[in-house]
């Protein structure tokens, strides 16, 4: 009614009410009108409010699950603990929701002739540490100026994007200077590389020679998926799907490799420091891997003899 009041009146609106068999008087309205609002209402207000900023801050990607967790996380609304029930209430009756991922098409081009690199991972995608597995794959983008292809590798304890890179083309080149950002953000934080398997499908890119001679200088193992499809390097290839909702189709279009690549470094930080991940317990990739090796040095602290 507050809607439409300004157009066809009080009076007439509740005339059409009326006739559909929904009894309702002018003063009735006028009264709720003046009528403060509930303590609920108030409550509702407040927390649709922190819910809304929750959402437009992280991509307006995320759904209940990772609202009601983030707002956990902050300490509730005021201090008040926010029940996931309510914000799936406010959530649905405000439009927002989360994105859905979109299976796309591969774009793997399997390299010729006989690949010797075992398939050390097996489609089973966990770890003990950081570190210890990253799994490393290729997608494409388009832009109005043409395609944009970007590779990733990810490592698979913390979900942590470690090194990517764009390119307009697939060459090896886009591939290498993914994997040589991650060795370089890894190695200058002190990480041991020498018990690293780097799992990735058997594309060109990744069984070229410069390739696999990184990774030996980095002391890492090179694995590669036995099969061939998308099961074999899943980790990699449901990264790929993310980024595709989270960022390319729920922020495009693009206007080419320039605005792209701004967006996607943009990206990648929220992504590692930010967004809450429900595969490690509803923390962010750096938070998660800062709570690992802070219990590590405590354990290790623990084993030192006394006044040692």
């Amino acid at each position: 009614m507050d809607q439409h009041k300004e157009t066809f009146g009080v009076e007439p609106i509740c005339a059409v009410l009326k006739d559909a068999g929904v009894q309702v008087a002018p003063s009735t309205y006028y009264a709720a009108r003046k009528r403060p609002p509930s303590a609920r209402a108030v409550t509702d207000e407040e927390t649709l409010k922190e819910i809304r900023r929750i959402h437009a801050e992280n991509y307006g990607v995320y759904g209940v699950r990772k609202v009601f967790a983030q707002l956990d996380r902050e300490g509730g609304v005021a201090g008040r603990h926010v029940a996931r029930c309510t914000v799936a209430r406010l959530m649905r009756g405000d439009g927002l929701r989360g994105v859905s991922r979109v299976r796309s098409p591969r774009t793997t081009v399997r390299a010729k002739g006989p690949d010797s690199r075992p398939d050390l991972v097996r489609r089973t995608f966990v770890a003990s540490a950081p570190d210890r597995l990253w799994v490393a794959d290729i997608t494409y983008v388009r832009t109005f100026s043409g395609w944009v292809y970007a590779a990733f590798v990810l490592d698979v304890f913390s979900r942590r994007i470690v090194g990517w890179q764009l390119s307009t083309n697939l060459y090896t080149e886009l591939a290498l200077d993914a994997l040589n950002m991650a060795i370089w953000t890894r190695q200058r934080a002190g990480a041991d590389l020498s018990n690293l398997i780097h799992h990735s499908d058997r594309g060109v890119q990744y069984v070229a020679v410069r390739y696999t001679e990184r990774l030996a200088e980095a002391e890492a193992v090179a694995s590669v998926g036995s099969v061939g499809d998308s099961y074999d390097n899943a980790m990699a290839e449901a990264f790929n799907s993310l980024f595709k909702a989270e960022l390319i189709r729920n922020k495009g279009p693009w206007a080419g490799h320039a605005d792209l690549e701004v967006a996607v470094a943009e990206y990648i930080d929220w992504y590692n420091h930010r967004r809450l991940h429900g595969e490690i317990n509803m923390v962010p990739p750096a938070e998660y891997e800062a709570a690992y090796t802070a219990a590590q040095d405590k354990i290790e602290d623990a084993r030192q003899p006394a006044g040692a």
